[in-house]
């Protein structure tokens, strides 16, 4: 049995790396590649056959892991903000596809069950079709560009509901229908709620105690317990498990955790989702292509043409131009990925027969063939149908994604150590936004307690790093003193971007030569800094004039630095600074606390030596708040100042002992 089962195995892992490997070479859609595989090695075409059953248990799991990065992507506050624009374009999109396509099967013949599911799956849009058609054409920041894309991300969340409803609809009877599905929501909103609270009270300090142990190991056994014992509370509602792994994701997506979350989630996520789609190969059935081929095909091309002129439309009435309409529909017609999980759902509870399920396969999988043709054509079919020609991408400025785990054009910090937050908070000053990693969850949670955009992550992790997006970043800082991880972060990065500026701390000159092989912009020795800060000191002391110093820094950093002599250009001017004080530590004002009620004037804060850095209100960071500014509960107080003096400062604060 293990014999047979191992053959089984490497069957399938071989035939799998073939047509991936082959498919990359070709620049197809991998999704295609593992549809293929299934193909060949389902029970339908002559050859070697792997055991579907064996296949299907395992592959299940890649849609949960599938929702549970899509919950990842949108936190319930991105959702409702986003409520009135993409959201709602997202929705009608999904909405008016499904009632349309639905109307239309049940026109021609179908049952209304069998017409609902079919058009489901036809509502669905590929995201990883149009963002790979639109990077390689340039067209990924253009207006259209970035709304096909955002709103396909969010017809995955639009998809939820069927998730929940199809399998619903396939035990309840006609007569039953209403109270069925007004349980089964009923059972969603408990689920939600079971899942928000335990979410909100126990994930953020489970993930706080399995961070601080600093095992990777560790940590990726919790993400896996945190996504499968919220798909099992779903299912034991009678709920897909899905729809539970994706509640679970969007409560992680509010908590500092969520990049190293997503890096630990990939492997199993891609392996499993890549087993999901040979599971729907081995539905196809070539030998009933000649008999079906041109009810999918007109299926294909109703479908591209249905949501083609329903998006346009849609898209239209939200106030944009006719072109960019036209446009975003050329984008969207294709079928999507998600239709398939959809189409699985609909046979595993014998909504649709297999005929059926043949030809919406079918028909999906040709629309995702032609839809590489309609998105690299986009802008030349548009024109055609507008009238107007717009041969130079426009860059989005009327339409804003929702905040994503990406985070494009920023200043990327890896290490939010004392250097770390040095340079961040110079940043912030300057108003330059930038983003942090740090895999101390302790300090991690102080930073964001201050309003300070850092995340629990391993910045050597390649996941991690394109969670960032760190091949658009504008500058990419290595902080930490990790040489091996530094090293790995420098080369996956310079991987990605031969252009990005990478700048590196070190404790010594050791690893410069191979810190500069690997890619370095700049390596910066806290040695050689030490030594002119001393240096410096020692001429100031001596009487030397201020301006001579500066000079003489400027000649030894200049010798020192490749960047330094591009950048220098004439004398520096500098003026002396006050030392920093030792400590930097967040102080909520919980229920109870003293200076709740006081202004910020009459605390004692000059006359105990502690400065405040910042004012945190409902998120909100302010750096400098107004004197008059009068403390509520639940502010958080960013203090700087001697260890002691701070613990004396927060025990007079919130009465209370820091412990």
């Amino acid at each position: 049995m293990i014999e047979s089962t191992l053959s089984q195995i490497l069957l399938l892992l071989g035939v799998t790396v073939f047509i991936i490997l082959t498919f990359q070479r070709l620049q197809i859609p991998a999704s295609l590649g593992y549809l293929l595989v299934g193909v060949i090695l389902g029970a339908n075409t002559a050859g070697p056959v792997v055991n579907p059953d064996m296949v299907k248990v395992i592959a299940e799991f890649g849609i949960v892991f599938l929702l549970f990065t899509i919950g990842l992507s949108f936190s319930m506050a991105q959702i409702y903000a986003s409520r009135h624009t993409i959201l709602g374009l997202g929705t009608a999109q999904v909405v008016l596809t499904t009632v349309v396509i639905a109307l239309l099967l049940y026109w021609i013949g179908l049952t209304p069950m069998v017409a609902f599911v079919v058009a489901a799956v036809f509502a669905q849009s590929s995201t990883t079709i149009i963002l790979k058609q639109l990077i390689e054409q340039g067209e990924e920041q253009t207006r259209h560009g970035r709304l096909g894309v955002t709103i396909s991300v969010f017809q995955d969340i639009t998809a939820v509901p069927f998730v929940v409803v199809i399998p619903v609809l396939a035990m309840a009877s006609s007569q039953a229908l209403v109270s069925d599905l007004s349980m089964a929501l009923f059972k969603a909103i408990l689920a939600f709620l079971i899942v928000f609270v335990l979410g909100r009270y126990l994930l953020k300090p489970l993930f706080h105690l399995v961070a601080a142990r600093r095992s990777a190991e560790l940590f990726t056994l919790t993400v896996l317990f945190v996504s499968l014992i919220a798909a099992w509370t779903t299912m034991s509602f009678g709920l897909s498990m899905a729809f539970g792994a994706f509640l679970a994701g969007m409560m992680l997506a509010e908590t500092e955790f969520r990049h190293q979350v997503e890096s630990s989630i990939r492997p199993f996520r891609d392996v499993l989702l890549g087993l999901f789609f040979i599971s729907i190969g081995m539905l196809v059935n070539p030998a009933t292509l000649p008999d079906i081929w041109l009810q999918a095909l007109l299926g294909a091309l109703a479908l591209l043409f249905i949501k083609f002129l329903l998006v346009a439309l849609i898209v239209r009435v939200s106030g944009l131009d006719l072109h960019t309409a036209l446009r975003t529909g050329l984008l969207l017609a294709v079928g999507g990925e998600f239709g398939f999980a959809l189409l699985a759902i609909g046979l595993e509870v014998n909504i649709l027969e297999q005929e059926i399920a043949q030809i919406a396969l079918t028909a999906v999988l040709f629309s995702m063939i032609l839809a590489p043709i309609l998105i690299r054509w986009n802008n030349p079919i548009a024109s055609l149908l507008s009238g107007k020609n717009d041969r130079i991408p426009t860059v989005d400025t009327a339409v804003t994604a929702p905040e994503l785990p990406q985070t494009p054009g920023l200043t990327i910090i890896c290490g939010y150590g004392r250097i770390g937050q040095i340079v961040g908070h110079m940043l912030e000053k300057e108003q330059i936004a930038y983003i942090a990693l740090d895999m101390d969850a302790g300090r991690v949670k102080e930073a964001r307690l201050a309003g300070e955009p850092v995340f629990y992550g391993d910045a050597s992790e390649p996941s991690v790093l394109d969670a960032v997006d760190v091949a658009k970043a504008k500058l990419l800082m290595i902080c930490h003193d990790d040489l091996p991880a530094a090293l790995k972060t420098l080369r996956y990065a310079r991987t990605l971007s031969k252009d990005l500026p990478i700048l590196i701390r070190t404790r010594d000159d050791k690893p410069l030569n191979p810190l500069r092989e690997a890619g370095a912009t700049e390596v910066i020795p806290e040695t050689f800094e030490a030594g002119l800060m001393l240096g410096s000191h020692a001429l100031m002391a001596l009487k030397m004039p201020l301006i001579k110093v500066a000079k003489t820094l400027e000649l030894h950093r200049t010798e020192r630095y490749q960047m330094m002599r591009e950048l220098f250009r004439s004398t520096v001017e500098i003026n002396e600074c006050r030392n920093l004080p030792a400590y930097l530590h967040s102080v909520v004002l919980t229920e109870g606390s003293s200076a709740i009620g006081k202004t910020l004037a009459e605390l004692p804060l000059a006359d105990k030596n502690i400065q405040l850095n910042a004012l945190v209100r409902n998120g909100e960071r302010t750096l400098e708040p107004a004197a008059d500014t009068r403390l509520e509960m639940g502010d958080v107080l960013v203090l700087f100042g001697l260890e002691n003096d701070i613990r004396h400062m927060e025990s007079a604060l919130t009465n209370c002992a820091l412990c």
